[in-house]
């Protein structure tokens, strides 16, 4: 497998190198329609990836995993991430930015980004966009463009990276209208998500692996941990690990009232290792330690 580090990417499509190793700025026009962006086949790189692209043929994977691209779409890629190309056709223009995370040092984005999950979508699908969201994003791409070619000061990074940031948010916001607009899929989940929790219990992976995780039923429900985390506060307002927290303090209340077990015995058959950690976790759902709750039902 190909890696590209800071330094390649020009040099593999064919672009002249940039001053900035540590920020690249692509157009289709600018090389070949069928790529409009770093290598055919599989690679990785050590930078993040924010692309728009027009494919009308062709499977792209991420993290290993078909990745739904199909039309107008962005794609979202983190550094160390597996992408593979095969057969991709495009046509219309795009773009491609990419950004070292050196980029970001010092700089408020460095921690920011890590809230936007689609970059750990390595199960999902690309984000669609309409007509008008695709000008948004041209716009602020432009932007950046600019302020690229500009005689850079001491403000063309900040100017830079808030563009970048915007772009980011105008995604999250056009993701969430996404999800709205899939009520097939979105619809589902929240049962999708309880049906596989019951399945961790009865399969016995509670004895064998301990308490259920986020990336443990995101796996069984074949889907990233953030994406399924953001379906589930689409659809219900909380997180995967607060439905899970809610089901786990569901089944200790059940043992409380119905069992003649220990406040100890029944955080162990939950999956915790730690009592005093189940106790914590109990009052904080519901208010009461689990002495207190026992006694007042």
């Amino acid at each position: 497998m190909k890696h590209f580090n800071s330094s390649e990417p020009h040099q593999n499509s064919g672009m002249p190198m940039s001053e900035n190793t540590l920020l690249r700025l692509i157009t289709c026009v600018d090389i070949c329609p069928d790529t409009c962006g770093i290598a055919k086949n599989e690679y990785t790189t050590d930078f993040y990836t924010i692309a728009f692209k027009k494919v009308i043929s062709g499977n792209l994977y991420y993290g290993r995993t078909k990745y739904d691209h199909q039309g107008g779409s962005m794609t979202y890629f983190k550094p160390g991430q597996a992408v593979e190309l095969k057969n991709i056709k495009l046509e219309g223009s795009g773009f491609t930015i990419m950004f070292h995370p050196d980029f970001l040092n010092g700089e408020q984005l460095h921690q920011l980004i890590k809230k936007y999950s689609f970059f750990d979508y390595e199960t999902n699908e690309a984000l669609h966009i309409s007509s008008r969201e695709e000008e948004i994003m041209w716009e602020l791409f432009r932007k950046i463009e600019t302020e690229y070619h500009n005689n850079q000061d001491e403000y063309s990074k900040e100017i830079i990276l808030g563009h970048i940031e915007a772009i980011l948010k105008y995604s999250q916001r056009f993701y969430k209208r996404q999800f709205l607009n899939r009520n097939e899929l979105t619809g589902k989940v929240i049962s999708r998500f309880n049906q596989a929790i019951l399945q961790y219990f009865e399969n016995g992976a509670l004895q064998t692996n301990g308490l259920p995780t986020v990336t443990a039923i995101a796996a069984q429900l074949k889907m990233s941990p953030g994406y399924l985390s953001d379906l589930l506060r689409q659809e219900t307002g909380k997180s995967a690990i607060d439905h899970i927290h809610s089901y786990l303090i569901s089944e200790a209340k059940n043992l409380l009232v119905g069992a003649n077990l220990t406040v100890a015995q029944i955080a162990y058959q939950l999956g915790f290792e730690n009592p005093p950690y189940f106790s914590r976790l109990f009052r904080k759902e519901t208010g009461l330690n689990p002495v207190a709750y026992r006694k007042q039902h």
